[in-house]
């Protein structure tokens, strides 16, 4: 056996996860707390009653290695690191953000940022990066990326909150287009 299955098998249970603890918890019987968090037990419970058991071990396998660190387990409990859909509060507090961050984006999703600023979409926040290989990353999933620059110091000191989640995504409400440097080639 060349551990390919179980390679595969730990990438769909993290998918699952995603999806049940940022966006349909209710599609699988889940009500997350104020704050995303939900008990480990009634978690494997539900996958198990919804025909997709998972076992405690491969819970924590997941979220071990897992390369985005999406998911936090707190003693019995656990929640998505952030990304959500549906309303939680992650209790993020304030935080001053490094003088620049960044945002990794698709070729056709330009025009719209160039002529509105990032905006959330469907999720409580926008997005940064602290690097800009890791926004390479974040835009490749949807084709060609084009990494943008945010000036965050200089929105940080207009006023604008940052946050930043346990797997060093950094978040705010939007980057109007102001604070923006688009890449020239």
């Amino acid at each position: 056996m060349t551990g390919k299955p179980d390679e595969q098998r730990t990438v769909k249970v993290s998918k699952y996860l995603s999806k049940h603890l940022r966006h349909r918890p209710e599609r699988i019987g889940l009500t997350l707390d104020a704050h995303g968090w939900v008990a480990v037990d009634d978690l494997i419970r539900a996958t198990a009653a919804h025909n997709f058991p998972i076992t405690r071990a491969e819970l924590d396998h997941v979220v071990a290695v897992n390369d985005k660190q999406r998911f936090t387990v707190e003693g019995e409990r656990i929640r998505a690191s952030q990304g959500h859909s549906v309303t939680v509060d992650l209790d993020l507090p304030p935080v001053e953000p490094p003088p620049y961050l960044y945002h990794g984006t698709a070729p056709h999703a330009l025009a719209a940022i160039r002529a509105e600023g990032l905006r959330r979409m469907n999720r409580h926040h926008v997005h940064l990066s602290a690097d800009r290989e890791t926004a390479t990353r974040v835009g490749a999933r949807r084709g060609r990326p084009v990494v943008l620059s945010v000036d965050a110091g200089t929105m940080h000191t207009d006023g604008h909150t940052f946050h930043v989640s346990a797997n060093g995504v950094w978040l705010t409400d939007a980057v109007p287009q102001r604070y923006l440097r688009f890449p020239t080639a």
